[in-house]
């Protein structure tokens, strides 16, 4: 059962939403793992005509999970199997049957402002900030 993100299935289209409201939806291994099994199924679903991604309260992804960072840094050292699908995720996003619109709903920085580039459109807010860095959205 996914932990850090939501989905729901209305009508046709697949509404994926980053689910970590109280860290802006910080980007960690495990929501990775969870947004690329989404998309492969929804990928598959022949139900399914778009997928739109989004964020869960005030953001939609503040960056890279910090907190989590050398956790991170230890499992990719290591092989992990779990460090592995963030690897591909872009060039599977792009190779995806199914369009990707990702619904920018507020700051977009960092991971958070790249994983939009593989989605087909791109539509911002007016809270919607983009940039490499915090200050950026500040």
């Amino acid at each position: 059962m996914p932990q850090d993100i939501l989905v729901e299935k209305k009508d046709r289209v697949l509404v994926v939403t980053l689910n970590r409201p109280q860290v802006l939806n910080a980007f960690r291994m495990v929501m990775a793992i969870e947004l690329k099994e989404a998309l492969q199924q929804a990928d598959e679903d022949d139900g399914v005509g778009c997928v739109v991604l989004t964020g869960a309260g005030r953001g939609f992804c503040s960056g890279a999970d910090l907190r989590g960072f050398f956790d991170n840094l230890r499992e990719a050292s290591e092989g992990s199997a779990a460090s592995r699908p963030i690897e591909g995720l872009p060039r599977f996003m792009v190779e995806l049957k199914k369009p990707v619109i990702a619904a920018m709903n507020g700051p977009a920085v960092g991971v958070g402002a790249t994983i939009t580039l593989p989605c087909d459109i791109r539509i911002a807010s007016d809270r919607a900030r983009m940039g490499s860095s915090s200050p950026a959205w500040r």
